[in-house]
């Protein structure tokens, strides 16, 4: 398939990139992980379970939220994150997609595997 240069991506491409993105840190998909188990937990929860700064887990927790996996509500003093439901089915979807779509090659660049 060729795109024009000039061309913007399409939504769904876009955010595919989003997701991907935000699921590129060995941290962020361990906060992934500990989320899923559970139907949601407090961010101090959330800092014991993993060896980083607490700064640190607050960058992830703010990229997941940005990409809409996570989503955060306040309950003073504290913050409770759990899994966006619907954005996860989203992401999930637009994997299987983009996994589905590419085809298994027994050769790649004219070289065999």
């Amino acid at each position: 398939m060729v795109y024009p240069k000039n061309k913007a991506y399409d939504i769904d491409t876009e955010e595919l990139a989003r997701f991907a993105k935000a699921m590129g840190h060995p941290a962020r998909i361990n906060i992934l992980r500990f989320l899923a188990s559970m139907d949601s937990c407090f961010f101090g929860d959330i800092c014991q379970e993993l060896p980083i700064a607490k700064a640190t887990v607050s960058q992830h927790l703010t990229e997941l939220k940005n990409a809409g996996l996570i989503r955060g509500e306040i309950e003073p003093p504290k913050v409770r994150y759990c899994i966006d439901q619907e954005n996860w089915e989203k992401a999930n979807e637009a994997f299987r997609q983009f996994f589905s779509n590419i085809q298994s090659k027994e050769v790649c660049c004219d070289h065999e595997n």
